[in-house]
């Protein structure tokens, strides 16, 4: 087992992954920024050290300090968690050439996978059903125009890079196309250092479903089961459910297998997860393998019983897989909503500041995952996610009422929160009947809002 480790991220999931390293009798050290000094991961990891100022770009995106940093207090490995540096195969890499286990995939595979016009090409030859689009980067107009011809419009141009619904742009006309691929290149290149995109079919409100897949260093791979990740608001995921609700038992099969032949395709190492997009004729379609932990992992942990953090140490560390693929059971459902401090009835707009008073509830079949505490500053140099709250219930009807309970018990006086949305959304009747898709939010947002308002859980 790695004896000592550096969790290179912030927030919910920088808590989550000390806590599971204690847990396991390993030390873990966090990094901050200045900004975040005073942040929960720095006052419960057994060290802390500051690695740069406020803004991301000179602290946890600051590959040289936190290397220096895991060097300093003698880790051997770095948790990189989600989102920052967790996709970076740069970094993977300097990890390796400093002998500190990266816990995840090699950069080789990060790479693969990262590049998503190379990991279609490598699902296609792995019999993995791909969106139809162009066989990798398209790098002129007229190229563009071309594939959009073949394929049909409407199409959606994509960022080969990073993730996240960054760099991605509709083109419904040849007219649209060029202006749409400008724009995804150029927000791509800001956001990940790569304008590079390719095209594909764009499957109108599909499904947006997911698999999250285990693999070790001895070549096995198994899958956890699927989640529906559909609601979202500008492709960011807002509440995820685990079982995927309504499927065939034939195509939950065949998507699960689809994710393990994506991962073998790969030679994955560590905890990820296969993306899907999927038609309401249940068809559907490889769009990318995330390498990283995923935020949602905790709804798979409590319909499997399967500490996901747990295994990526362990794997980690070289141990084998301790289950077969006939030993993994989903049981019951589970819910997560993300909560974020954003203004719902303000086009999402970020709502950094003080938290005044926090308080999550507790009970059977409930987790939150946060880092808040009551006098937390929410800084505006990061993502605005907060907390997640996860419920688990016999069955589904059984789980959202949960989620409804303490959702309701929640409170986080200060900053506006996505909470009353997503209160609302669980008695809205198209999820209630489980037939929504990623249109959900633009479609249901009026009538939501209505709600939110008559309520009165929002005050200005």
């Amino acid at each position: 087992m790695l004896k000592k480790i550096l969790v290179a991220n912030r927030g919910e999931i920088a808590v989550r992954i000390i806590r599971e390293c204690q847990d396991c009798g390993i030390p873990a050290v966090a990094v901050f920024s200045e900004a975040d000094r005073n942040s929960l991961h720095t006052l419960i990891a057994d060290e802390a050290v500051c690695i740069g100022l406020g803004n991301a770009s000179g602290s946890y995106l600051n590959m040289d300090n936190i290397l220096q940093a895991a060097m300093s207090t003698g880790c051997d490995g770095i948790h990189p968690g989600f989102g920052l540096l967790s996709e970076n195969a740069e970094f993977a890499r300097k990890c390796r050439e400093n002998d500190i286990k990266f816990i995840g995939p090699d950069g080789d595979t990060i790479s693969k996978m990262g590049d998503k016009s190379t990991a279609r090409q490598m699902m296609m030859k792995a019999g993995v059903p791909v969106v139809p689009g162009s066989d990798g980067a398209v790098k002129t107009p007229e190229e563009a125009l071309k594939v959009a011809e073949r394929i049909g419009y409407p199409v959606l141009v994509k960022a080969s890079a990073g993730g996240g619904g960054r760099g991605m742009r509709r083109a419904d006309s040849p007219e649209e196309l060029p202006t749409a691929m400008e724009q995804a290149g150029m927000e791509a290149a800001a956001a990940f250092g790569d304008g590079t995109v390719y095209l594909e079919k764009l499957i109108i409100n599909p499904r947006h479903i997911e698999v999250q897949v285990l693999g070790d260093q001895h070549h096995n791979v198994i899958h956890l089961g699927e989640r529906n990740c559909s609601i979202q608001r500008r492709n960011q995921k807002m509440l995820e459910e685990a079982p995927a609700f309504g499927l065939q038992e034939s195509t939950r099969k065949t998507l699960c297998e689809a994710a393990v032949a994506a991962a073998k395709a790969c030679d994955y190492e560590g905890a990820g997860t296969g993306e899907f997009v999927m038609d309401d004729r249940e068809n559907f379609y490889f769009i990318e393998m995330n390498t990283r932990i995923q935020v949602e992992h905790p709804v798979t942990e409590m319909v499997t019983g399967i500490n996901i953090v747990a295994e990526q140490l362990r794997i980690a560390s070289g141990a084998p897989l301790r289950y077969t693929q006939d030993e993994i059971q989903v049981k019951g459902h589970a819910i997560e909503c993300r909560i974020c401090c954003e203004d719902p009835l303000n086009d999402f707009a970020p709502c950094p500041g003080k938290v005044d008073f926090v308080h999550f509830p507790s009970g059977f079949g409930t987790r939150v995952e946060s880092a808040l505490y009551s006098g937390a500053e929410i800084s505006p140099y990061y993502d605005s996610m907060v907390a997640k709250v996860i419920v688990k219930g016999e069955n589904r009807i059984g789980a959202v009422r949960r989620m409804r309970r303490v959702l309701g018990e929640t409170i986080i006086r200060g900053p506006k929160t996505t909470q009353p949305l997503q209160q609302m959304i669980l008695y809205n009747r198209k999820f209630l009947r489980g037939n929504y898709n990623t249109g959900f939010i633009g479609e249901e947002l009026p009538e939501l809002t209505e709600m939110i308002q008559t309520a009165g859980m929002i005050k200005e």
